[in-house]
């Protein structure tokens, strides 16, 4: 069986990584940016429009920013004149509700569709530890391993329902979030008692506090005062938010999760779209 051609849709800070690793897979991709052409990466096509790549691809990968756009941009496809894609594949952060209603929406067409969020960052994405964790039918799963493969070397099916991975990456962005923002505060009292920056991430690190924030975001942004992840703070807060939506219609526990969206919100408000590991000197400054 021939490798598919892969299309691939939003090549933003994540999308622009992943389908860089299509490429180096060696992988044909056709690509397309609501940007322009400037964002293709090297040795990857670039369609003129959406409609165009869905001529060209046999897959689709998405990377966009939310469950609207991924919808929009899925109807686009399917109304491509002689579309030649019969699965996509959504990386995006779109909400367990978002998911299922693309997936109702495919069906109808005939078109495979597989939840696949990621988590990882990307510097996650460019070193292929970035995990992608993905739901979907056998039999769409089974069709898109090759282009799995190509994105990543960590990838985890973890339901048979697109929906579920939404579910497990948002309850894993609420974990993220909340390291981040209590990180945030316990080191702030540290430095404010004369504790060095540095030597705190340390002892944490090798202590039962240790978390991503003291392993990676603190030593890795904070320390070096790069604040450069690639993931906003806005995009953080939204996460936060369609977990809630999701906790809420589940019925089940949201104290921790009331009060970590709330510090968000109030964060991504303060200061729109910067990086998320600025939340440090947000909370200080508070």
């Amino acid at each position: 069986m021939s490798a598919p051609t892969v299309g691939f849709i939003g090549l933003g800070n994540m999308g622009g990584e992943l389908a860089n690793n299509l490429v180096k897979h060696g992988l044909s991709v056709v690509a397309h940016d609501a940007a322009g052409p400037d964002r293709v990466p090297a040795g990857a096509v670039a369609g003129t429009d959406v409609a165009d790549v869905a001529r060209q691809a046999d897959v689709i990968v998405l990377s966009l920013p939310d469950g609207k756009v991924s919808e929009i941009v899925v109807r686009e496809i399917l109304g491509a004149a002689d579309r030649r894609t019969a699965h996509i594949i959504d990386t995006s952060t779109t909400g367990v509700g978002a998911a299922r209603r693309i997936e109702a929406l495919l069906a109808e067409h005939g078109v495979g569709y597989v939840d696949a969020p990621v988590s990882g960052g990307t510097a996650g994405a460019r070193a292929r530890t970035l995990m992608v964790m993905y739901a979907g039918s056998d039999e769409a799963c089974a069709s898109i391993e090759a282009v799995l493969a190509g994105l990543s070397d960590r990838n985890r099916r973890v339901g048979d329902r697109p929906g579920m991975a939404q579910a497990l990456k948002l309850a894993n962005n609420f974990l993220s979030a909340t390291a981040l923002a209590a990180t945030s505060e316990a080191i702030a009292f540290g430095l404010s008692v004369g504790l060095d920056l540095k030597t705190m991430l340390d002892v944490m690190s090798a202590s039962s506090g240790a978390n991503t924030a003291t392993t990676d975001k603190f030593p890795n942004h904070v320390l070096t005062g790069t604040y450069a992840s690639g993931f906003a703070n806005s995009l953080m807060s939204k996460d936060i938010n369609l977990f809630l939506d999701s906790v809420r219609e589940q019925g089940t526990p949201a104290e921790v999760g009331e009060l970590t969206a709330a510090i968000w919100a109030r964060f991504a408000a303060a200061e729109p779209g910067v990086d998320f590991t600025r939340i440090f000197p947000f909370v200080e400054g508070s």
